[in-house]
């Protein structure tokens, strides 16, 4: 698809959703959104990129995994109406990169077939230069067909910035590790095992940064932890369901994220196709469900906040759209106010 697209007023906020080629998705579509409503209009695109299917942005330039066998990152440039590749992609040495994110000018992959974290520095145009450092995990778990051997998931910054964390799904753990921003090497500082089979996948920070929340694919769960940025240790305190009792399933939740106020959290469950709403308590120690609402598509798998926190964006892969909700300041319940068509979405940034 060509980068096309002719309104040359810009909304102060926009979105870039990711999606997989390989299923019939457009690559990265960039929309517009409208700051009152939410909405999105999609204004362009670039399908240069195998399966885009995770996003990071920085600035000017986006950033997205080529989630293939052999495992890539690709760089856009984004101050047009549709992204504009720069350069080819750089290659992560891991098998199917599912997540990215940014840390100390670098650009970090969790590698979900090969379960490992790739570092590679950032050059001064934005673009990823050759790895630096492959972090590989070891293990297993309990759920024959699931985990095998490791599966990282997600890899993360913490608030404070000292520390990376990956999730992973097959060994059941989150490590902690120390990224050098001089050389580019990662080093394992701990693990934290969390009850096996759960699968991990994403976590996210309460916005004061003492606790996280691990939102585990396997079984319908979210995990509160207590996050010690000054020794680098994450500790878990609960786990609470992310789906009503007696929900038969299958569910697979992908998503979780946190309101900037830290009231509550929200989590996209697939399968059932809901999104989960949890209230946090005053010091984000307790989470409590306290409702779901369908998630405007099929197969929700990514959830993203605009700036405000007055908006909940879902990706949803299979039915092929990105909906977006109006929260409810009271009861945080998703209020859904519209939807664009977005061929097997995987992901959707705002920035």
């Amino acid at each position: 698809m060509s980068g096309t697209g002719t309104d040359q007023s810009r909304s102060a906020v926009r979105a870039y959703i990711g999606s997989f080629t390989s299923a019939g998705g457009r690559g990265v579509l960039a929309a517009d959104v409208d700051p009152e409503t939410g909405a999105l209009t999609v204004t362009g695109g670039s399908d240069a990129v195998a399966d885009p299917s995770f996003l990071a942005l920085e600035g000017p330039v986006l950033h997205a995994v080529s989630e293939t066998g052999t495992g890539a990152v690709a760089a856009f440039d984004v101050t047009g109406p549709a992204p504009r590749p720069l350069g080819a992609p750089t290659p992560v040495d891991g098998a199917a990169p599912t997540h990215l994110a940014l840390a100390a000018g670098h650009l970090l992959t969790a590698n979900y077939t090969s379960g490992s974290v790739t570092v590679l520095p950032l050059a001064e145009d934005g673009t990823a230069r050759a790895a630096t450092a492959v972090l590989r995990h070891e293990g297993s778990g309990p759920v024959a067909d699931r985990q095998r051997g490791p599966h990282a998931h997600q890899v993360l910054p913490d608030p404070s910035g000292d520390w990376v964390l990956s999730v992973d799904l097959g060994t059941d753990s989150v490590r902690v590790c120390a990224l050098d921003p001089r050389t580019g090497t990662l080093t394992l500082h701990g693990e934290t095992a969390l009850r096996p089979g759960t699968g991990p996948r994403h976590l996210a920070f309460h916005p004061d940064g003492t606790h996280a929340y691990v939102l585990n694919e396997l079984e319908p769960t979210l995990t509160v932890c207590r996050w010690d940025a000054a020794r680098g240790v994450l500790e878990p305190l609960a786990e609470t369901p992310v789906v009503p009792e007696g929900t038969t399933g299958p569910s697979y939740p992908s998503e979780v994220v946190v309101a900037p106020d830290g009231r509550f959290l929200w989590a996209a469950v697939r399968g059932d196709d809901t999104l989960a709403v949890l209230a946090l308590d005053a010091d984000g120690a307790r989470a409590r469900l306290t409702a779901t609402v369908p998630c405007g598509g099929t197969w929700p798998r990514d959830l993203t906040l605009d700036p405000t926190g007055r908006h909940l964006y879902a990706a949803n892969e299979r039915s092929g759209d990105v909906t977006w909700f109006t929260l409810d300041a009271r009861t945080g319940v998703p209020v859904r106010a519209g939807a664009v068509e977005a061929p097997a979405a995987s992901c959707v940034v705002l920035g």
